[in-house]
């Protein structure tokens, strides 16, 4: 009976029915973060010898934070405010550096989670409407929107209704209050539906590629309510128990990803619908 027991444990503490030379990495749901994992995936692959199990796509924060938790999970790219609102459920603060230590000290007592070193870019929201609604109006920030939002359709994703840096506290802070209750929809849908003129306010992300394309206007968050989001590999400290070199390997990226490098690879796959395998590749060549 005490064999079995410890049987159980160990394959518990190793992550279930994994290979201990297996890592798995997961993502969210949307392109960046495919291709977030993908690259962290090949820079894995190319610096050990381990394994990688992919669960790109996985779902949003709450399914990926609770797959890392259980051990289902290795690794993925989190997002510090993301982590410090929507996981924690503190109120948003607005210095980088104190929301990273948060998080990092946080997950590390309550979830025997790392955050390593942050990416280098802050994935804050883009509060979105059309550029030929900027431009015609004279809009530039998100305060001056309010006196035109009777009038428009917003839509969002679902975190963003959920989150304490979402929906809620924003239309508070800005008194926004739109010609009817906002859309809940896809999030890589509500940019199509922007410019197809389907709503006319939305909450994106600031790196995504395809802003430029559809042409829409990021609104200046001027009363400062979002907080840093920057982007950095959490890691279950089990896994970096059985696989020290992890924490060197994946901390070689860190600093590496600027806003503008983000866009621009966010672009090769949103915009020009290159393979995703491929765009990663040649970023972690380029970076060599």
């Amino acid at each position: 009976m005490k064999k079995l027991l410890i049987v159980f444990l160990i394959c518990c503490f190793a992550g279930c029915n994994r290979k201990g030379t297996e890592v798995v990495v997961a993502s969210k749901n949307f392109s960046e973060q495919v291709l977030l994992g993908e690259i962290i995936s090949q820079q894995i692959e190319n610096k050990t010898k381990l394994k990688v199990q992919r669960k790109l796509n996985l779902g949003g924060s709450f399914i990926c934070h609770k797959a890392l938790v259980a051990g289902e999970i290795d690794t993925y790219v989190e997002y510090s405010g993301t982590a410090l609102t929507a996981i924690l459920k503190m109120e948003p603060q607005n210095d980088s550096s104190t929301v990273f230590k948060i998080v990092h000290d946080r997950y590390l007592k309550e979830f025997n989670v790392e955050w390593l070193n942050p990416l280098g870019f802050n994935n804050t929201f883009a509060i979105l409407i059309r550029g030929e609604d900027a431009r015609k109006l004279g809009l530039k920030t998100i305060s001056e929107s309010a006196r035109y939002a009777p009038q428009w359709i917003a839509g969002f994703g679902y975190e963003f209704f959920e989150r304490k840096d979402g929906y809620p506290g924003m239309a508070a802070l800005y008194g926004l209050k739109f010609k009817e209750t906002p859309r809940m929809m896809d999030l890589t849908l509500s940019y199509k539906a922007l410019a197809y003129k389907q709503i006319d306010f939305a909450a994106g992300d600031v790196t995504n590629g395809v802003i430029a394309k559809l042409d829409l206007y990021v609104l200046e968050d001027d009363r400062h309510y979002f907080p840093p989001y920057e982007a950095a590999p959490v890691i279950r400290s089990a896994t970096l128990t059985q696989h020290p070199e992890l924490r060197e390997v994946l901390n070689q990226l860190g600093g590496k990803i600027s806003a503008d490098e983000m866009r621009r690879l966010n672009a090769q796959v949103d915009v020009d619908h290159r393979d995703v395998k491929q765009v990663a590749a040649e970023f972690l060549k380029k970076i060599q």
